[in-house]
């Protein structure tokens, strides 16, 4: 029995080095073992509408790209004629010489549907000069489009196309838009086809920048490129919050500074143009000037708040008024005038023929005033 344990014993030991060697040396020979990894899945979404992906802003993608549409345009540019052409000296030697054919420039941008019976808003340097307008929908339907009307003053145009039953855009509330909420920027940039770029509010209310006679923009991060101009702003719900306008940019491209229209400003503006054909603003005709620190020492004035008045129009609402150039305009309608564009903004929305009091300080002395305002001349210059 203790002979058979051994031998038993033995076998064992010998078969179990016999596997380690093999295991170690040749363990191709062994039979594969089946293995188990054990992964971390995410919850099956069970549909678009049951879950919301964290972080992510689809739904307010979803809600607004049918809305925003794409817009090439066709401009006629007549080749400026030579001087020499015209002289008579070398028309007597070398004859007439016949103009060439004109250039076809080919443009593009974006535009939002405001309306399901084809209204659209876009920017008036996207259609400026265009002899022809094609509007592409998210759809891929193309339309010829005709321009209803403009205000260079503010960069906008609204067009029209021949369709009804369209996917309006739904208009936020400015008001609670607020310096850090996410927006998405949607237009169709450098032509690529319609692309939503994301980013944050990084300022309101900008001003001074150059780019239009009326400036109350929104700033954003969110990457805006040529072909953006006239698309849409949009907050998290997908409503409509701004149209891109501009851009801050050294290289033709986005260096995360854009600027877009503030829907309350664009809304007003496309509501006047559908129904009347064109904006009206007021107009008092004055020239106003910023105060610097060195104007209020040199005036005697307490602090550099207001617009001080560089010139008056004769025989304009403010001359009649008795409004006098070296006057510092305070108040417009009871609203506070901060600096010249603000001035201007103030005034420009006075209703024409309507009389608003205007607060001025002359000398030392706190002025009252009233002046009837009449409707702006259609012209860019910064005359209030």
């Amino acid at each position: 029995m203790r002979r058979l344990w051994l031998i038993f014993a033995q076998t064992v030991t010998v078969a179990v080095a016999f596997l380690f060697v093999l295991q170690t040396l040749k363990p191709e020979w062994l039979p594969a073992r089946p293995v188990r990894v054990t992964v971390q899945q995410a919850p099956s979404a069970g549909g678009d509408d049951e879950h919301k992906a964290s972080g992510s802003y689809r739904e307010a993608a979803r809600a607004a790209l049918p809305a925003v549409v794409h817009i090439y345009t066709t401009q006629i540019i007549k080749k400026q004629r030579h001087p020499l052409l015209d002289d008579p000296v070398f028309r007597h030697f070398f004859g007439e010489r016949p103009e060439g054919p004109p250039q076809q420039n080919l443009g593009l941008g974006s535009g939002v549907l405001v309306s399901n019976n084809g209204y659209i808003l876009t920017n008036f340097h996207v259609v400026e000069a265009a002899k022809d307008i094609q509007v592409s929908l998210n759809d891929g339907h193309t339309y010829k489009a005709k321009v209803i009307g403009s205000d260079p003053e503010s960069d906008l145009a609204v067009l029209q196309i021949k369709a009804d039953k369209l996917p309006a855009i739904t208009f936020g509330q400015m008001e609670t838009l607020r310096v850090g909420d996410v927006v998405l920027a949607i237009g169709n940039p450098f032509g690529v086809g319609q692309t939503v770029t994301m980013g944050i509010v990084s300022a309101l209310g900008r001003s001074h920048l150059g780019i239009n006679t009326f400036e109350n923009f929104i700033q954003t991060d969110a990457a805006i490129n040529p072909g953006n101009s006239g698309g849409a702003l949009v907050d998290v719900n997908g409503n409509l919050v701004g149209i891109n306008t501009a851009i801050y940019s050294r290289t033709g491209g986005s260096l995360g500074i854009g600027f877009a229209i503030p829907v309350s400003s664009a809304k007003n503006i496309m509501e006047q143009i559908i129904q009347y054909g064109a904006v009206t603003r007021g107009w008092i005709g004055v020239e106003a000037q910023e105060i610097t620190p060195e104007l209020a020492e040199s005036f005697g004035l307490p602090d550099n708040d207001g617009a001080l008045i560089a010139g008056v129009v004769r025989g304009s609402p403010a001359d009649a008024a008795g409004i006098r150039p070296g006057d510092v305009l305070l108040t417009v309608g009871g609203k506070p005038v901060t600096d010249p564009q603000v001035m201007l903004d103030l005034i420009a929305a006075l209703k024409p023929e309507e009389r608003s009091p205007f607060r001025l300080r002359r000398d030392k002395n706190v002025v009252e005033l009233q002046s009837i305002a009449w409707q702006a001349p259609p012209t860019g210059a910064r005359l209030s």
